[in-house]
């Protein structure tokens, strides 16, 4: 299946890991500005077709809207990418070993059913060096355009594998060599307590329900944000961002 981006970030990333899977580039005037004259450009260079002046009504009408909006997303182009297929999990965990002294992070996402917070998620992942994502496929966020375009490019840089059943996955990744961390409001421990001396697959829950309860049984440890002013939780996306910004931190000393 193909989806529409229209975020030139998005389409940049996709032009640079595979061009073969952009279909078409679709922009207003004659001449794009800004970041979408640089997918033109390497649109020209990988021979994908440029169209002018055919940006279809309905989308030009719409108003980019905040994630989206701040990463460019703009109506006065589009392109149409096929859907990135993702890898299987032998290939997601293949460098787990080689990260056996603590350098390495992974991410599962357990359900989390809001495209903004999928996407924000891949395009942190994608600033931290996150080394893989596995994601669930029921009662979870399809990867739609707005997935694409909030992750500005995350999800063409960061490996992900699209999986029926968690726990298997979470299994393959012990196997793999990785330690399972997850995040609950409800752990003892503060991030800052976990040890540093291992690789991590973290586990992020449902935005409202956080991890399913088999999900968090198959964890090694859990650990928490803990709040330091009036406001006692935040949103998923943000407390990602938090965590990975803490456990690559920790890695990198």
């Amino acid at each position: 299946m193909s989806i529409e981006l229209r975020n030139p970030h998005s389409v940049l990333a996709a032009l640079e890991t595979r061009p073969q899977d952009v279909v078409d580039i679709r922009v207003q005037a004659h001449h794009a500005a800004g970041a979408w004259e640089r997918v033109v450009e390497l649109a020209k260079r990988h021979h994908v077709l440029v169209r002018h002046g055919v940006i279809r009504d309905e989308n030009a009408r719409r108003q980019p809207r905040g994630d989206a909006a701040k990463a460019g997303r703009v109506g006065a182009a589009e392109a149409t990418v096929k859907e990135h297929p993702g890898v299987d999990l032998t290939e997601l965990f293949a460098g787990a070993k080689d990260h056996s002294s603590g350098n390495g992070l992974w991410l599962a996402l357990d359900q989390l059913q809001d495209p903004h917070n999928v996407g924000a998620i891949f395009r942190a992942a994608a600033f931290f060096g996150v080394k893989g994502i596995v994601v669930t496929r029921d009662r979870s966020a399809p990867f739609s355009s707005t997935v694409y375009d909030v992750a500005s490019g995350g999800i063409e840089f960061v490996p992900f594998s699209s999986q029926v059943n968690l726990s298997r996955a979470l299994a393959s990744a012990k196997e793999s060599g990785l330690w399972i961390l997850g995040a609950s409001e409800h752990a003892e421990q503060d991030v800052s307590q976990i040890p540093r001396d291992r690789p991590w697959l973290l586990v992020l829950g449902n935005e409202e329900k956080g991890m399913r309860r088999l999900t968090e049984e198959n964890c090694d440890l859990l650990c928490r944000l803990s709040p330091r002013g009036r406001v006692g939780s935040l949103n998923v996306s943000v407390a990602a961002g938090v965590l990975m910004a803490t456990l690559t931190a920790a890695h990198s000393r």
